[in-house]
C-alpha cells in the first residue's frame, strides 16, 4: 500500500509529491536541508526560551502574571465606562490600549488584593496614572458596581501576601485562559 501524496512541509516550497514512505516530509534534497535547517533554528529558539524561564525570578513571574490579568481585565470591561470618570471607551489608533486596570486598593497597600477581580476595574489613564487613581470618584462608582458587602471586604482586608512563582505561573496561565476566552466569544 502507497502511502498517500503530501504537500512539502520545506519553508517556501508548496509542491506536492508521493512520499517513498510515510515518514517522509518533504519532496526533494533541496528542501531536505531547509527543512533541517528550519528544524535547528526552531530548536535553538526553544532551548534559548527554556533558558531564560529557568533565568526568571519571582519577581519577573510576577510581573507577568500581572501582565495578563491586567489584560484580562482591559477585556473584561472593554465596553464599560471608566470607573472614576464616567468616560467612555475609545480605542487609540496603534492598536494600543487607552485604558488602565486600575487598582482600588493599591499592590503597595494590600498586596493580597493584587489578582482580586473585584478590586481592579477599568480606568482611564488620565485618573488612573495624573490624578493618582482619582480614587473618590472610583469609591463612589465601585459601590455602585459590586455592592457594599464587597467594598466593605475590600477594605478591610489587610494582610501582606508574597506570591510564590508557582502561584504567579498558575496565575498568569489562568487569566492567559480567561483572554482567549473573551477574545474568541467576540
Amino acid at each position: 500500500m502507497k502511502p498517500r501524496p503530501k504537500k512539502c512541509k520545506a519553508k517556501g516550497c508548496e509542491n506536492r509529491f508521493q512520499p517513498r514512505n510515510t515518514l517522509q516530509q518533504v519532496c526533494g534534497p533541496r528542501c531536505a536541508i531547509e527543512y533541517a535547517r528550519d528544524q535547528e533554528v526552531k530548536a535553538e529558539r526553544k532551548a534559548l526560551r527554556e533558558r531564560r524561564e529557568r533565568l526568571k525570578t519571582r519577581t519577573d513571574w510576577l510581573r507577568d502574571a500581572q501582565r495578563e490579568f491586567n489584560r484580562y481585565i482591559r477585556l473584561r470591561d472593554q465596553h464599560r465606562p471608566c470607573i472614576s470618570c464616567g468616560a467612555p471607551p475609545s480605542g487609540n489608533r496603534n492598536g494600543g490600549s487607552t485604558r488602565d486596570a486600575g487598582h482600588y486598593r493599591t499592590v503597595g497597600a494590600c498586596s493580597a488584593l493584587r489578582f482580586d477581580e473585584a478590586n481592579v476595574h477599568a480606568q482611564c489613564v488620565a485618573c488612573n496614572q495624573h490624578k493618582s487613581g482619582n480614587i473618590v470618584e472610583y469609591r463612589i462608582n465601585l459601590r455602585q458596581r459590586i455592592g457594599d458587602e464587597e467594598l466593605e471586604r475590600l477594605e478591610t482586608t489587610n494582610p501582606l501576601r508574597a506570591w510564590s512563582i508557582e502561584e504567579a505561573k498558575s496565575i498568569k496561565a489562568e487569566y492567559r485562559d480567561k483572554c482567549k476566552a473573551i477574545q474568541g466569544a467576540a
